[in-house]
């Protein structure tokens, strides 16, 4: 039996993908998971075994009912149990809140805050039998980074909100079994979306409000990741950690 049991949602690219392999090693089994992008996820499977660890592709369209929780239970069945869930799936949506129609906003409820909530109801019993258990939801800045001279994506934001208030209640009721945390990126350059989140012709107004003077790296959110998920981090739970460069928020 592994070592490591892990899941990881939306990990055929940029954060997630960084997260499955920070995660891997020898002993280790990780389910990498995509909703559409097989061709990433197994390019995200072959990062795995390359650090000796074990990788399974499983694919599913998380904003579906019933997906989370058809993904949980073949992840569990692949690797014998789950010790790790990292819920990263999710898209950014720009509309601004007076052109959001109820189907916009629903399609980010469904993606981010119902998959959080879904997967959770499905992982918890797994992983309340699991070693150091441990669940990790990925937020991000928008949830908390609201300024004129900034664009502000209200679904997301309020869908990454919500997921945030879940880990939080989360992690009271799954105390002292399972931890329950919330990693939230900044502006992160992802892949070939290096700038998802910001055109260029709004670059440098966004580097001016980061200390940093530049962009995270997925290496760099996938490190706080791997933390929150490790036995070491055994004393948190219930907490939100910003991996943003010092963005005032």
């Amino acid at each position: 039996m592994a070592e490591r049991r892990i899941l990881v949602t939306g990990a055929s690219s940029g954060i997630g993908a960084a997260a499955a392999a920070q995660l891997a090693g020898p002993g280790v089994s990780v389910a990498v998971h995509a909703r559409g992008n097989r061709e990433g996820a197994e390019r995200a499977a072959e990062a795995v075994r390359s650090k000796g660890g074990t990788a399974h592709v499983l694919m599913a369209d998380l904003a579906l009912a019933g997906a989370p929780e058809t993904l949980v239970a073949e992840a569990a069945a692949a690797m014998g149990g789950l010790d790790v869930l990292v819920s990263n799936a999710g898209f950014a949506d720009r509309t601004p809140v007076m052109g959001l129609t109820d189907e916009g906003f629903a399609k980010s409820l469904d993606a981010i805050t119902w998959a959080v909530l879904r997967l959770a109801r499905a992982a918890g019993p797994v992983l309340a039998q699991g070693e150091a258990p441990r669940f990790v939801a990925v937020s991000s800045f928008v949830a908390h980074h609201f300024r004129p001279d900034s664009t502000v994506f209200a679904a997301s934001a309020a869908a990454k909100a919500g997921a945030e208030a879940l880990v939080k209640a989360l992690a009271v009721e799954w105390a002292p079994k399972v931890t329950v945390n919330c990693v939230s990126p900044g502006y992160i350059r992802k892949d070939a979306q290096a700038h998802a989140a910001v055109d260029d012709k709004a670059r440098q107004a966004v580097l001016s409000r980061i200390p940093a003077g530049r962009l995270g790296l997925p290496d760099e959110v996938a490190a706080a990741i791997g933390f929150l998920a490790s036995p070491a981090a055994s004393y948190i739970t219930g907490q939100v950690l910003h991996v943003n460069g010092g963005l005032v928020i």
